[in-house]
């Protein structure tokens, strides 16, 4: 749970910097984040979940 809520925030922050930098417009966020709702409904959310976690893991197995 609490790296689904620390990739959220961060995935937010991102999403925020884009809108407020890049000239992402609120539309298109809004339309990502539908989209992450259909994807975490839909039969390949365990495959992204674990891609996920895995890639956490890496990050966090790194020596800086």
């Amino acid at each position: 749970m609490a790296l689904s809520v620390s990739a959220a925030v961060l995935m937010l922050f991102v999403v925020w910097l884009l809108v407020r930098r890049s000239g992402l417009k609120l539309g298109h966020a809004l339309v990502c984040a539908l989209l992450g709702f259909y994807l975490a409904s839909s039969s390949i959310a365990p495959s992204i979940q674990e891609v996920t976690a895995n890639l956490a893991g890496m990050i966090n197995s790194l020596r800086l």
